[in-house]
């Protein structure tokens, strides 16, 4: 097997050199995945308009297929432009064939119309997509026309597209990205409906007359993640980052719109992380208060204001109060205690969870989890940032980092970095190329959580980390106090030595449809 994932493109050929399978192609290699090709229409196109499509016979698109799938099998498929109905039919038959092997997942691109216009599709072509592709598609990635297309709808405003996504995954699709590309407004809002995530991906429209290949750039670079192993929320957050940066690097070539041009590294670009929002936005996102002190170093998480009291009297200066189940006139007891030992040696105290209690007694701020956010309402969190709280917020992976950054959060907890048996969950240990990967896109100060001893601390702090939170290591140490001596110590090294190196990509923290090792 390649030791990189294999995609296959199977749409059409652009002889302007700008969408189809020459746009898939560069996508693909921006992701470090090898890019296989079948070629199921031909166009005669310029940057002006498509002068002619000429689908390829059947019976050479079964051949390309039944050549690639001899030697280079695929882990995801990705289709575009097929232009008739018997190379709908041929795909769907190919991805049931591929499936009896091993998982493939499937990315549709549903062409109707080149950027310039000209139709690629009829109703009987619709139905076939409908019929014969959406069920078996892991992933679909219309813009608003194609998604109104697809549905038979003759259009569809924007307040309408969850409800669209909803009714293509009704249709079979496992996951939707209605692409925001075709619209207009200062943010390019995709709306994403998945097994993982649903909202509105949102980040600046990219103001460019150069936008040919939008769409095939980013099915293709879905496709490519979702063959590295990433799920498909994680897929669509890659897809927008890729395309934007795409978008950005486009060109003049001709005299109509120019191609946009995909590249590798983008990903390390943190202004193209996008926010993930629950619904449309109406005003930009108020920031949550800053840290006093953003170098958090040592960062115990502890489960009684006797533990609280301890630690700050060792030197901690940053410290988290976790009462997962206590009688409510206890738990406002040691909040309280918590809050007055913090106070007098004013630390920073942060309370999980219980964010009522954190504002009556005036704590430093708030730890939320995901689960936790998910539960909160607007007004919640308002009351929190109102009362000058400051907020710390823990995710896993693409999709739950662009849903923290959207509220604007005082620091970005990752995790797990290395096993952990505190609690279950189906995440996969980030390590430290991850947490190193993280720390070096996200302005938001960075906190290590999970598995932390003194060598895995002093890499944290090497990865570049603000905080490094431990949980156990402290509060089972036989001396606490020498526990933390030694902890911060390791730190300390940490930050003095040489910094861990930076990937292009992250891992994968949760399994996707295309297994990877």
């Amino acid at each position: 097997m390649s030791a990189r994932p294999i995609v296959w493109s199977i749409a059409g050929s652009d002889s302007g050199g700008g969408a189809g399978i020459q746009a898939d192609l560069k996508a693909l290699a921006a992701f470090e995945v090898h890019g296989c090709t079948a070629i199921a229409a031909l166009t005669a196109q310029n940057s002006v308009a498509v002068e002619r499509i000429e689908a390829v016979a059947p019976a050479m698109l079964e051949a390309q297929l039944a050549a690639l799938a001899s030697d280079l099998l695929p882990q995801v498929v990705k289709t575009g432009l097929l232009a008739s109905l018997e190379n709908v039919a041929i795909v769907a038959r190919w991805i049931d064939r591929l499936r009896e092997r091993g998982p493939v997942a499937l990315v549709v691109d549903p062409v109707r119309r080149a950027s310039s216009g000209a139709s690629f599709a009829s109703d009987e072509l619709r139905r076939a997509f409908v019929e014969q592709l959406l069920p078996r598609a892991t992933l679909v990635t219309p813009n608003r026309d194609e998604a109104a297309w697809l549905l038979g709808e003759d259009a569809l405003a924007q307040e309408q597209l969850p409800e669209a996504a909803a009714r293509l995954r009704a249709l079979g699709a496992r996951a939707v990205a209605i692409t925001g590309g075709d619209a207009a407004g200062e943010s390019s809002l995709d709306c994403i409906d998945t097994p993982q995530a649903r909202g509105w991906l949102s980040l600046p429209r990219v103001a460019t007359a150069h936008t040919h290949g939008t769409g095939c750039t980013y099915a293709s670079s879905a496709a490519a993640a979702l063959a590295l192993g990433f799920c498909e929320a994680d897929a669509t957050v890659l897809a927008k980052m890729a395309t934007t940066a795409a978008l950005r690097d486009g060109y003049a070539a001709g005299q109509g719109p120019g191609p946009v041009q995909a590249r590798a590294g983008f990903a390390l670009q943190g202004a193209l992380l996008p926010d993930l929002l629950d619904r449309l936005p109406d005003a930009p996102a108020t920031p949550y208060a800053a840290l006093a002190n953003a170098d958090l170093g040592l960062y115990p998480v502890v489960d009684s204001a006797d533990w609280v009291e301890r630690v700050l009297a060792a030197g901690v200066r940053t410290v988290q109060l976790r009462i997962k189940q206590a009688a409510p006139g206890h738990l406002a007891q040691e909040v309280a205690r918590s809050v007055a030992a913090a106070r007098a040696v004013q630390a920073q105290l942060f309370i999980n969870d219980h964010w009522r209690l954190a504002i009556e007694h005036g704590a430093y701020g708030v730890h939320l989890g995901q689960e936790d956010l998910h539960t909160l309402s607007a007004a919640d969190l308002a009351a929190i940032r109102d009362a000058g709280l400051r907020l710390g917020l823990s995710t896993h992976s693409y999709w739950e980092v662009c849903r923290a950054r959207a509220h604007r959060p005082s620091y970005i907890a990752c995790g797990p970095i290395h096993a952990t048996t505190t609690k279950d969950m189906p995440w996969r240990p980030q390590g430290p190329d991850n947490l190193a990967y993280w720390c070096r896109v996200l302005a938001e100060p960075v906190v290590a959580i999970a598995g932390m001893d003194e060598p895995r601390s002093r890499v944290a702090a090497s990865c570049g980390a603000s905080g490094i939170a431990v949980v156990r290591g402290i509060v089972q140490a036989g001396d606490p106090e020498q526990a933390i001596r030694r902890l911060q110590q390791a730190i300390a090294q940490g930050r003095a030595g040489a910094p861990h190196p930076v990937p292009a990509l992250p891992r994968p923290t949760l399994a996707g449809p295309v297994p990877r090792d």
